[in-house]
């Protein structure tokens, strides 16, 4: 069974950066569209970044200039590098992917677990 895996969290000062990596627990086909989302305490979840199935990003306003997601050439393996992170950027980040498991599969659609990032001096 397909689970997606977050990986690259931890604790970083104010300013420093981070890479997120998402990729699935199995072989897959591909990874089509994807995005990164986070939660903080208290605080609904929200839409950090998104990746189409065309390479088309978007982001939220209080990460531009500073977050870029990409997916490799393979389309397996989803990215979030996080520079000039803030106090605020504190959260648990989570994956979200639309994956089509082999090249006849229709696309589904997978969270993950979830990686905390914490950002404080």
């Amino acid at each position: 069974q397909v689970q997606l895996v977050e990986s690259g969290g931890g604790l970083v000062q104010p300013g420093g950066s981070l890479r997120l990596s998402c990729a699935a627990s199995v072989s897959i086909f591909s990874i089509n569209g994807a995005g990164w989302y986070r939660q903080a305490p208290g605080k609904e979840r929200e839409l950090v970044a998104r990746i189409a199935s065309n390479g088309n990003t978007n982001y939220a306003d209080s990460v531009k200039g500073r977050f870029f997601i990409s997916r490799d050439n393979a389309k397996t393996t989803v990215y979030l590098q996080m520079n000039s992170l803030e106090p605020e950027d504190t959260a648990v980040y989570y994956c979200n992917a639309q994956i089509k498991e082999r090249a006849w599969s229709s696309l589904r659609d997978y969270w993950g677990q979830g990686t905390q990032v914490t950002v404080s001096s």
